[in-house]
């Protein structure tokens, strides 16, 4: 619902922004549900989120700064990981926030911190290089975008996995194969990749490990199921144990927002590496169905939020 709230104030090492866009993942659904229920236990909050505001990733103009901070100033154009970013005025910790990308509007930008760190955390946990054979799954949704188009920057062949109806997309952002899950079987194909970084989150480790190489690297990113206690992590559980007796090296990581990885994703992004795939952008007021299209699983790369002109929240 929307209300009116008192600007928040700031610390030392942070910075207040005048909000302009926001993004939506998969993250705001999890804060939102308290699902699986080990986040509540994370610091998010047990009975219902600590924050009232959602939302995270953030663009927008600098309004103030703390004490501590000396690499901003007020209108400062920026993007980042903010502590609720669905409103007028967003906090953002200093080491969470970069120069936004001179190329990129606001919506652009503010889909780009959360999905776009992920997929690069998850081809540098992979060890991804020039020359290697890199399949990557679910490479429709927010982080699939980014992670196709920054293994191919990396100097891969890329062969991603996504549904019938965004095989175009997929193909139109550099991957040199697509498969269509809905016709073909990715572990029927006969191919082995060096390294799978697997975001659809649906397929069994031995299918998974029947297309690795023998000393090949699986990165596991996705792990959505339907489950309170663990949501899908189980999977990721059995990987890293699995992973002590194989030769493949199968795990995964916890992704994080910093300054540095922004600033690599910015360079990239105004050297026409990367650019944000932006399916629809919400206003303010409709956040609950920007949230509600992506957990239906229609999201053709991010969605964003206006929110510039929009009520305070």
């Amino acid at each position: 619902e929307l209300r009116e709230m008192d600007k928040p104030g700031i610390g030392t090492s942070d910075v207040l922004v005048k909000v302009r866009a926001a993004g939506v993942d998969r993250g705001v659904w999890h804060v939102m549900t308290g699902l699986p229920y080990p986040i509540r236990l994370a610091g998010f909050g047990l009975r219902a989120p600590k924050n009232p505001v959602l939302g995270s990733d953030v663009s927008g103009v600098v309004d103030a700064v703390g004490d501590n901070v000396t690499g901003f100033r007020p209108g400062d154009e920026v993007f980042g990981v903010a502590k609720g970013s669905y409103a007028e005025y967003a906090v953002v910790p200093v080491d969470k926030l970069a120069p936004k990308p001179a190329n990129l509007g606001f919506e652009e930008a503010a889909v780009v911190p959360t999905s776009a760190s992920t997929a690069l955390q998850a081809l540098r946990k992979g060890g991804v290089h020039a020359g290697q054979k890199v399949l990557i799954t679910g490479a429709s949704g927010g982080v699939g975008t980014f992670a196709v188009q920054l293994a191919k920057a990396l100097g891969a062949d890329v062969t991603a996995v996504c549904s019938t109806a965004k095989v175009d997309l997929v193909r139109s952002i550099g991957a040199d194969q697509v498969i269509d899950y809905r016709t073909t079987d990715f572990a029927a194909s006969g191919s082995r990749f060096d390294v799978i970084v697997d975001i659809g989150g649906n397929a069994t480790l031995s299918r998974l490990r029947s297309v690795l190489s023998p000393k090949g690297t699986l990165v596991i990113t996705g792990g959505e199921t339907d489950g309170r206690w663990l949501g899908g992590v189980d999977r990721q559980m059995r990987a890293q144990l699995l992973s002590l007796f194989v030769g493949q090296k199968l795990g995964t990581f916890i992704a994080s927002v910093s300054a540095e990885d922004l600033t690599a994703l910015t360079e990239m992004i105004e050297n026409g590496k990367v650019t944000p795939v932006l399916d629809r952008t919400y206003p303010l007021s409709e956040v609950p169905a920007a949230i509600v299209y992506l957990d239906e699983g229609h999201a053709r790369g991010k969605v964003a939020i206006s929110v510039n002109g929009s009520p305070a929240a």
